[in-house]
């Protein structure tokens, strides 16, 4: 999925003005409520320590949820503040929640390996990097 259709997704999944997010290549984001210092290595650290999927435990456990107003569904994992976007186009119209859960679930772990931030979205300074 392009970077910057993704970042218009999140800008409209991710309600409220005070919250602060980074991008990660594949699609996890990191999500912080009262941000502060470097958000951006804190989002490597969150994913690096929580990305990764190792089966049998709650590493690799996921929640998937509907989008009510958009296409598609939101997959979270251990960390609360972590999340993937799965569009349809990804996975179909009608899928079952298991299959667009592990879909969500394989871009955190590919994610939480590569660690390559493609977005920053700081709230406190009401700017945007890539």
């Amino acid at each position: 999925m392009k970077k910057n259709l993704l970042i218009a997704i999140y800008k409209k999944i991710i309600v409220g003005d005070k919250k602060s997010w980074v991008l990660f290549k594949n699609g996890t984001c990191v999500i912080f409520t009262h941000p502060e210092g470097d958000i951006e290595k804190q989002a490597v650290k969150i994913l690096r320590e929580n990305g990764t999927v190792i089966v049998g435990t709650p590493f690799a456990d996921f929640s998937v949820v509907t989008l009510a107003h958009d296409p598609g569904w939101v997959v979270t994992g251990k960390h609360p503040d972590v999340l993937a976007y799965v569009s349809p186009d990804e996975v179909g119209e009608d899928q079952a929640h298991i299959y667009v859960g592990l879909v969500g679930r394989a871009k955190f772990d590919d994610d939480a390996k590569k660690l390559m931030v493609v977005h920053v979205e700081d709230t406190r300074t009401q700017t945007a990097h890539e």
